[in-house]
């Protein structure tokens, strides 16, 4: 009876486990890396308010004449219906009665639904999360798993070309670093 036991032990322990952690740049195709690792840096001149921000529509990257590759939808099809566990910031969209986010997008780093220029649409995740997660600050970095998929995503904030139906969204704590 032990012995049954040991491998049934093992199986819940590896479920338990969680996912290697899936890099942003793993996302664009190889060729959108190279482009943007060529990109020249962006001139912010004529994109920001007196404030040092630009958000006349949140993450869009409407008539800022970015080089192509900030624009690029092109996907990774390897990752289409891949389990991930992918860590981000948060840009709220949908909450629930409890007040907490069940629809949000996730960017590769913090104020991107505020700074100059948004991530491309290949680096930004619309995450549904329907249990929910209260959101304190949306500096905070999150883990979020589950499951990805190739879905170009258009709303009046942003363009998405992933989205992940999550499974475990968290708030990354000082035990992860």
């Amino acid at each position: 009876m032990r012995y049954l036991l040991l491998p049934l032990l093992l199986l819940s322990t590896l479920a338990c486990a969680e996912l290697p952690e899936t890099d942003w740049l793993e996302l664009m195709p190889p060729e959108d890396r190279q482009a943007l690792e060529d990109m020249p840096e962006i001139s912010h001149q004529g994109l920001e308010q007196d404030s040092g921000f630009y958000n006349p529509g949140g993450l869009k990257q409407q008539d800022q004449n970015l080089p192509a590759v900030m624009y690029s939808t092109k996907t990774v099809a390897a990752f289409d219906g891949k389990a991930v566990r992918l860590g981000g910031y948060p840009v709220p969209l949908e909450t629930d009665s409890k007040g907490h986010s069940t629809l949000f997008f996730l960017v590769p780093y913090p104020g991107a639904c505020i700074h100059v220029p948004p991530p491309p649409p290949n680096q930004l995740v619309l995450v549904r999360y329907p249990k929910g997660i209260e959101l304190e600050d949306i500096y905070a970095p999150l883990w979020v798993s589950g499951t990805l998929q190739i879905e170009q995503v258009n709303n009046e904030l942003a363009d998405a070309a992933y989205a992940m139906q999550a499974d475990v969204v968290r708030v990354v704590t000082d035990d992860d670093l």
